[in-house]
């Protein structure tokens, strides 16, 4: 079993609740750990955010849970009414949904059989609240800063090579369709993983104005990697869904698509060795001429396919999309490779 970074922080958070909960002398202690367990968040920004949104939650179900109380009692009736309000509140307010679940144990925990003093036990049991969700903050702050640009250009150059692997398969006629349909599915799946990895890269915080200027840099790149990423994925599963249609193409047809997309692919294998430093230089003016060719090329000739009487029109029709996913994968890949140019340069220069 693998022990995640979220895993181990949400462990400490715990343990640093319960700790600061008997230093401070508030009972019980394990509130503290609950409200610290939901607080945990994936980044620091996220953190920061969760901090602030549900510490308004809470002041929402304290508040209403104390007045409530004071005024109809802690009937299971009332404390139903008045989680049910909260979240309305909350809802009405904004603020983020996962806020919820702590606000509604707030809620419970200062309802529950009042005592005399009674608004000093419903304080004591507030304050352990925020005390475990600034335990949770204090330990994303300070342990394992997550590196989400690193995970994310990982996870996207596996992806993207899994792709490429399997549009060079599917080309020469060597793919597994029965694998393929499933890696297909699987790689959308991944897609998915990226755009949250996307999202957390691009809340993370830099408090340098130099540093800021390039994390704005690295993100507008990163989304076209991104992208890009996807668009080639729907060339694949475009032409895996035409699988009949390409066996029918005229010869002179597959061989243009099948150069096309082995330049295509080569190109973005290239782009992102430049990213990372491993290509010194940009793509050949060769292979650049030979995709604008190809481009033109395919389209022209399909062009004209739509006039020759041997290429029925149905399956023009039907076929036509996927030529259509490779012309947009070129220009997405042309942009791709004008921010990369951009960056690097600019790196290269500073």
């Amino acid at each position: 079993m693998k022990l995640g970074a979220r895993i181990f922080k949400t462990g400490l958070a715990i343990i640093l609740a319960l700790y600061l909960a008997e230093w401070v002398g508030l009972e019980p202690p394990t509130f503290a750990a609950i409200a610290a367990a939901f607080a945990i968040q994936p980044s620091i920004y996220r953190t920061f955010k969760t901090l602030l949104d549900q510490s308004q939650a809470n002041i929402i179900g304290a508040v209403l849970g104390v007045l409530f109380v004071i005024t109809f009692g802690n009937e299971p009736f009332v404390v139903g009414v008045v989680v049910a309000l909260s979240i309305a509140i909350i809802l009405k307010l904004n603020l983020q949904a996962a806020t919820i679940p702590i606000s509604i144990v707030t809620i419970i925990i200062i309802m529950e059989t009042p005592s005399d003093n009674f608004l000093q036990f419903a304080a004591g049991r507030f304050f352990l609240i925020i005390l475990g969700i600034l335990a949770a903050f204090i330990v994303n702050l300070i342990f394992i800063p997550p590196r989400y640009e690193l995970k994310l250009y990982d996870r996207m150059t596996k992806a993207v090579n899994e792709t490429i692997q399997w549009l060079m398969l599917f080309v020469h006629r060597d793919a597994d369709l029965k694998m393929l349909k499933q890696d297909i599915d699987r790689l959308y799946s991944e897609m998915e993983k990226l755009d949250t990895l996307f999202d957390l890269f691009k809340e993370e915080r830099t408090y340098f104005l130099k540093r800021s200027f390039g994390k704005a840099r690295r993100v507008v790149v990163f989304r076209q990697m991104v992208h890009t990423s996807k668009k080639a994925l729907d060339v694949l599963s475009s032409f895996d869904k035409r699988l009949n249609e390409i066996d029918e193409l005229p010869p002179r047809v597959r061989e243009i698509i099948q150069s096309q997309l082995e330049h295509l692919t080569t190109y973005h294998n290239r782009i992102m060795m430049r990213y990372a430093g491993k290509v010194s230089s940009n793509p050949s003016d060769e292979l650049v001429s030979d995709i604008d060719k190809g481009q033109a090329k395919l389209t022209n000739l399909f062009v004209t396919l739509y006039e020759e009487p041997e290429f029925d029109l149905a399956q023009w029709h039907h076929f036509l999309p996927a030529i259509s996913e490779v012309i947009e994968y070129h220009e997405e890949l042309e942009y791709l490779d004008q921010l990369v140019e951009n960056i690097t340069s600019h790196n290269e220069s500073t």
